[in-house]
């Protein structure tokens, strides 16, 4: 709710009164029904609203309206300033130089003039908001210059107070204001230039490369041109509705330079992601049919590629930076066994898996308000914000999702007594073992991958030899391709639709199989799904590459691409199959390794959840689009057999949501699916609108309008369920010494890795008194210079006044360097910059400013070598003092002894005391990650995130913050008891006690052989 007084950012409110948009104009805005109204509704004037800003430094301010470029720059009223008189002159010459350059020399320039605009832009200024977003760059670079300081220079900042000052509003002080917020305004009219001048040299581009196709008829010039204004219209609408969400603060990038709000999504943010810069690009496609120039699509499929790699490498990092959250893994987060599971002794009755779950775990309708990724992808609260009400939480549901981490039940430690307790963290390594996902994590001396090598194997190497005549090869391979595709929907969905309907495969295995007698049926779950998922992903596998042996033998070089529909289909064909590689990425993003095996059919103690994140916001059934990678490699074949395969696959894939998949969901969660998708949701909207306006506009024919609708619609829904009963009885009546060589390579390639360093040294050495720098290590705890693996490592420094600020200090192996004047080998991560501000990541910045000496005393200082930047391997090291971020030494010293401290008597309580030494060393001593036991405090798992159940913790689990801190208790493990694990055996532990008894059960195995 509002407060009385601009302490900080506040929440938004929704009402029906007018509010004063960035653009200046007031609008009236609709209730949201989410929204908490703490006072009824009054109407008020719109310059009431009062929007409030936050620098990194604290500082609150009140900020003022803004206009958007259009407006500003083109609209006579409103003041001009010299960059606005700039831009224009700019865009002026392009139009003149259009209509005066030959056709052949427009088309050249302009292409290349794009080229530079695009380069500014997603280059340019890509760089340029990395640096701000990491190091406020920017504004820095602002204060170093003097540019704002009336002292320094007056004159530049009477200029730019009066090219901000004239196009801004009444509101506007810049006195007031502080340095963050009019640096963005600077920068704003930088961005208007390139933006501009980047559209316009598009156009240009695009006009003087117009032609007519030869070889079509009228209907298709026709469906070109509408096809194309379509697609620019939509353009047009995707960019207005994203400014609308995001306004000018999003599109400018604001939250670089100061906060404003949190991130919400609404409107045509449900219609597909980063619609910025994903559909909002449709124009780019539209203007290239409309012009019929293959240069104009190859153009504007490049530049939408840049615009691509600026969200990947810096729109989302910076959000990640901004409003990330680092989530700790191998967290054990107590689940209930009565409330999320299927008591045991249920699982020999014929018990339907609603009953197993308790009704309060249904997930809640989908939320309205969806967590956003990036930055100027955003609805930002704006109106009203506030720093203690957190960003909402987005939580929708989804089908094989990986299920809930905590679960809500209030429970006291009393009530917890005598319940059978286990957690998802549990759960998880109970059923996955570093399984195959297409040809990732790949192990030989594992039976079902050598199996998996071999098929992939023989289908390849059958795809080469072309021993038969070229129509027996062809048959052969189409009847293949035929085969495994029909293997992979129907045969594997009617085993599964098995499974879900009466436990099939378990079965199978609790028949033929012997396990434990207190196993309770474990082990054949277990078994038959390690045993499903192997011959699902070898299908799969399997289904690509026959389909890719059949194109490959259809196709045909073509002999000319500029004729014909070649160079369209080859380029479509590639489309196809990159939408499919992204689907299916994105999908696996958000199911998991869970979700990609349809663990849910099995895993019965997972707790039912679902979350419609990722690319699942948008569809239901995203995996339909695997067709499309068949009609990508139909297209660019031009073989009649794998289009067939093309339509086999959507016609199967279909059979199998309807048959297999969605009755298994609507049994499993029953009413908590939700109805519709975020992409279905808008495009009924709109066509619900339009049905509207054409009745409004249709009169009397309203009514029979109405009825033929309603008829169309009961044929399509008939063809659409005699199909599926077709498919239904046609199925029905029808009815799978490397280590140690791999060791030796890898320390080969570490040893080798250190020579690989281009050494770059000053020559400026000769103003630098060597004598004057001095480097020391301070002792460790037990007071020498030996320090345990894992230790913190203290080092002080000691510089003359004027030293360069970027002078480094890294940690080495003795002897790796012959000389002590210039170090010739990588640190890999082990140094630590004098002065961390003059740093980008292991990049000095440039043009440092030195500060002038104000003393004879020299400058000191200490560092602390901590996590990554510490030694993970026994030995004896030094370190050195690098000067200006070049290799010439300057000082060092050393050596100092790394090591671990060997194992005495081989007894629980003294193996579990030295993991307790141990395990918080790799941990970086974080309290929130080591046990509670070695004085952990478990900050890191809310109570939230608990669910309550945070009184059910293991007082010796620990977790994680990356998978990297694992290896290093793997490392130290096997220094001190002469044991090797894999990190992921490690997290799967993540028990203090646990892994003293695993220590304790190798140990004796390896003294037993």
């Amino acid at each position: 709710m509002p407060r009385p007084s601009p302490k900080g950012l506040r929440k938004r409110t929704f009402s029906t009164s007018p509010i004063m948009h960035d653009d200046g104009c007031a609008k009236l805005q609709r209730p949201n029904r989410d929204a908490v109204v703490d006072e009824p509704e009054k109407p008020r004037p719109a310059r009431e609203e009062v929007v409030w800003g936050k620098t990194p430094d604290g500082q609150v301010f009140r900020v003022p309206t803004t206009h958007d470029v259009l407006t500003a720059l083109f609209h006579p009223a409103c003041a001009k300033s010299h960059l606005d008189i700039l831009n224009l002159s700019l865009l002026g010459l392009q139009l003149i130089l259009f209509c005066f350059l030959s056709r052949g020399v427009s088309k050249r320039f302009f292409l290349l003039y794009f080229v530079f605009w695009r380069t500014a832009y997603n280059a340019g200024l890509g760089w340029i908001l990395t640096k701000q977003s990491k190091k406020r760059w920017i504004v820095k670079e602002v204060q170093r210059l003097g540019w704002l300081d009336e002292t320094r220079r007056p004159a530049m900042r009477r200029w730019i107070r009066a090219q901000l000052a004239g196009k801004m509003g009444k509101d506007y002080s810049f006195d007031d204001l502080p340095l963050e917020y009019n640096t963005w305004l600077l920068f704003r009219q930088l961005v208007d230039v390139i933006l501009l001048n980047d559209f316009l040299a598009y156009c240009m581009f695009a006009f003087a490369s117009f032609r007519v196709p030869e070889g079509l008829s009228l209907p298709v010039h026709v469906l070109r041109w509408i096809g194309g204004i379509s697609l620019i219209v939509f353009n047009v609408w995707v960019k207005t509705e994203a400014h609308n969400v995001v306004k000018d603060y999003g599109w400018y990038w604001g939250d670089c330079f100061f906060q404003r709000g949190a991130l919400v999504f609404d409107g045509v943010f449900e219609l597909a992601p980063h619609p910025m810069y994903s559909v909002g690009y449709a124009g780019y496609y539209g203007l290239s049919l409309i012009v019929g120039s293959y240069p104009v699509l190859f153009v504007s499929l490049t530049a939408h590629a840049a615009q691509f790699a600026f969200l990947i490498f810096f729109e989302n990092p910076h959000i990640e930076r901004m409003y990330g959250k680092r989530k700790p893994i191998a967290v054990r987060k107590p689940l209930l066994l009565d409330e999320v599971a299927k008591p045991r002794e249920a699982k020999v009755r014929e018990v339907s898996v609603s009953d197993i779950y308790h009704e309060d775990s249904v997930c809640e309708s989908t939320p309205s308000v969806t967590e956003g990724e990036t930055a100027s992808e955003s609805e930002l609260e704006t109106e009203t914000e506030t720093d203690d009400v957190p960003t909402p939480r987005i939580q929708p549901k989804r089908r094989r999702e990986l299920p809930a981490v905590g679960i809500a039940t209030a429970v006291s430690s009393r009530q917890l007594e005598g319940r059978q307790q286990v957690s998802q963290h549990d759960l998880y390594h109970k059923y996955f073992r570093r399984d195959v996902v297409i040809l990732q994590n790949i192990d030989l001396l594992r039976s079902s991958d050598v199996m998996l090598v071999l098929l992939i194997l023989y289908l390849c190497v059958a795809s080469c030899l072309p021993i038969l005549s070229h129509r027996t090869t062809l048959v052969l391979h189409f009847v293949h391709a035929c085969a495994w595709c029909t293997f992979h929907s129907f045969g594997l969905g009617l085993l599964l639709r098995a499974q879900s309907q009466s436990k099939f495969i378990v079965r199978h295995f609790l028949k033929n199989y012997h396990y434990p007698p207190n196993d309770n049926g474990d082990g054949a779950v277990q078994e038959a799904f390690t045993n499903w998922k192997a011959i699902y992903n070898m299908s799969l596998c399997m289904t690509y590459i026959s389909l890719g042996g059949l194109a490959w033998k259809t196709y045909s070089w073509p002999e000319m691409w500029s004729e014909g529909d070649a160079l369209l289909r080859h380029t479509l064909g590639a489309l196809f199959i990159g939408l499919h590689a992204w689907a299916a990425r994105e999908s696996y993003d958000v199911l998991g390794v869970f979700g990609w095996f349809y663990g849910d059919f099995f895993a019965e103690d997972f707790p039912a959840h679902l979350e419609y994140t990722g690319i699942f916001r948008y569809l239901d059934n995203p995996e339909l689009m695997s067709g499309a990678s068949f009609l990508g490699l139909a297209l660019i074949s031009g073989s009649k057999l794998v289009g067939f395969l093309a339509v086999m696959r959507f016609v199967s894939h279909w059979w199998f949501l309807k048959t297999v998949e969605n009755p298994h969901m609507r049994k499993l969660y029953g009413e908590s699916l939700r109805k519709e998708a975020g992409f279905v949701k808008v495009i009924k909207n709109v066509a619900t609108k339009n049905a509207l306006l054409l009745e409004s506009r249709a009169g009397r024919h309203a009514p029979d309008i109405r009825r033929v609708a309603k008829e169309v619609k009961g044929t399509f829904d008939k063809v659409f369920e005699e199909t599926a009963d077709v498919v239904e009885e046609f199925l029905a009546k029808s009815k799978p010494k490397i280590s140690e060589v791999v060791q030796e390579t890898k320390v080969l390639l570490q040893q080798s890795r250190e020579r690989l360093i281009i050494t770059r040294v000053a020559n400026d050495l000769s103003s630098c008194d060597i004598a004057k720098y001095k480097l020391l290590i301070l002792p460790s705890q037990s007071g020498d210079k030996r320090f345990h693996l894992g230790e913190p490592i203290r080092v002080q420094w000691q510089a003359p006044q004027g030293h360069s600020r970027r002078d480094w200090v890294g940690i080495y192996r003795v002897a790796a360097n012959k000389s002590t004047l210039v170090t010739r080998t990588s640190t890999f991560g082990k140094w630590l910059p004098v002065h961390d501000e003059e740093w980008d990541g292991d990049v000095p910045l440039s043009n440092i400013h030195r500060v002038s000496p104000k003393s004879l005393e020299p400058e000191t200082g200490t560092l602390m070598f901590r996590g990554s930047t510490l030694p993970w391997n026994v030995g004896q090291y030094e370190v050195r003092y690098h000067h200006d971020g070049k290799y010439n030494v300057l000082s060092l010293d050393g050596p100092f002894e790394v090591y671990v401290e060997k194992h005495g008597s081989l007894d629980f309580d003294s193996v579990r005391e030295r993991l307790a030494h141990i395990v918080p060393l790799c941990l970086d001593n974080d309290p929130s990650l080591i046990p509670l036991s070695c004085g952990g405090t478990g900050i890191a798992e809310t109570s939230s995130d608990m669910g309550g159940a945070a009184d059910g913790r293991d007082s010796d689990d620990f977790t994680f913050w990356s998978e990297e801190q694992a290896k290093r208790i793997s490392t130290v493990i096997e220094e001190a008891f002469d044991v090797e694990y894999a990190p992921e055996v490690i997290m799967a532990d993540a028990n203090l006690t646990a892994l003293a008894k695993r220590i304790l059960v190798s140990k004796q195995l390896l003294v037993n052989s």
